[in-house]
């Protein structure tokens, strides 16, 4: 069994070349931008793209068509609106430019933008947005805004099969309470590509969630910026990855203002020959944000052999005057030791198997908060379960 563990408490680091992270460049230099052009056409052997295969995205990272969309339905409470936008009052509402090629050409392919809006004050009470693809190369913008004060909770569910490069921004303005959880559903041969843009004004407070369990290939960036005092930020994500399947997911949060805090939990299970998994977690804290308190963790469970999970924390610190700061990064295999109880007390291999696995989710979909999805999500693991035990 491999395992790697990582554990610092206000370290002054950028990655760890002990367990495999490569040197960052100051990440407060990263390269934003509306044009595709201003960002090269990835080969691979950049620090941001050594673990994607990008030669199976030829067609989200060319041109593209323009103006192609997913099928839509939604389910909204009263107040909230869901309408288009032209592309100039897209880019205009989105929190800041994208900073990849992929974010770059869905914003400028989308045709515009989906717009969510949610209230000043509003009390409340789940929105679902169903996105649906048939097929085909789909480029999607959708930007969300929560007012002043409100609570919100809004699910973004993704099925069907398409090749899909997507933007989605979330703006949550003062005192803000947000729940957004998107969720990867897709169909086997699926290709989802993701940039979430979260911004948090002044004592807003934003749960994201991203789960992730279909799709031949899936890359989602969560990029997280505050903007006022008071910001609390917490990151969770699940992934199942299964044989062939690569699931990526990249974290960014910019701490450059005072007394904010953020938590990043990220976990995922790998079964199946080929099976890759990616975690990629930085946060950047800036001279300027004083009394900053984060941590961030990537735990992985792999299941069989022939699957490899991939975890780079980073951290960047230019300040002293804070609460604190750490990472935690493991990857292993089952705990032998809890087996070996569970099947002392009569329970079948298998069956404690399960049993280990559904533990090891059950604590971070508790954490959602979202009732529906926790069931949901409960009983796809079951059925990747039994899958496995097939």
């Amino acid at each position: 069994m491999e395992t790697t563990t990582l554990d610092h408490s206000a370290a002054r680091l950028v990655g760890d070349h002990s367990h495999g992270a490569v040197p960052q460049s100051d990440r407060s230099e990263r390269q934003a931008s509306f044009d595709p052009a201003d960002f090269p056409l990835p080969t691979g052997r950049e620090e941001d793209w050594r673990f994607t295969p990008v030669d199976r995205l030829a067609a989200l990272l060319g041109s593209g068509p323009t103006g192609t969309r997913l099928a839509l339905s939604s389910i909204l409470p009263d107040g909230v609106t869901l309408t288009e936008v032209d592309p100039a009052a897209a880019r205009a509402a989105s929190p800041f430019a994208p900073g990849d090629r992929p974010a770059a050409l869905a914003v400028a392919n989308s045709g515009g933008a989906l717009r969510l809006e949610v209230p000043a004050n509003h009390p409340g009470g789940p929105a679902v947005v169903n996105l649906t693809g048939s097929g085909g190369t789909v480029f999607g913008h959708l930007s969300i805004r929560v007012g002043t004060n409100a609570t919100s909770t809004i699910v973004l569910r993704h099925t069907g099969t398409a090749e899909y490069s997507a933007r989605v921004d979330l703006v949550a303005e003062e005192g803000a309470h947000v729940t957004l959880v998107s969720l990867q559903e897709w169909d086997d041969d699926a290709v989802h590509l993701a940039e979430n843009a979260v911004s948090l004004a002044k004592d807003a407070t934003v749960k994201h969630v991203v789960v992730t369990l279909g799709g031949e290939l899936a890359r989602v960036n969560t990029s997280a910026r505050f903007t006022g005092t008071g910001g609390n930020l917490e990151l969770l994500g699940l992934y199942y990855t299964d044989a062939g399947q690569h699931q990526e997911h990249r974290l960014f949060v910019d701490h450059a203002v005072p007394n904010c805090v953020s938590r990043a939990t990220y976990k995922g299970a790998l079964q199946g020959e080929g099976a890759h998994s990616v975690w990629v977690g930085d946060v950047l804290i800036r001279k300027e944000a004083e009394g900053t308190d984060t941590y961030e963790l990537n735990r992985n469970l792999v299941l069989t052999e022939g699957a490899r999970a991939d975890s780079v924390p980073n951290l960047e610190i230019e300040t002293g005057e804070i609460e604190g700061a750490g990472h935690a990064s493991a990857t292993g295999r089952f705990d032998d030791e809890q087996l070996f109880y569970l099947r002392s007390r009569g329970i079948p291999e298998l069956e404690a198997r399960r049993l280990v696995v559904r533990g090891f989710f059950a604590e971070l979909i508790s954490q959602i908060g979202v009732p529906d999805v926790q069931e949901e999500l409960m009983a796809a693991i079951e059925a990747e379960l039994g899958r496995s035990q097939s």
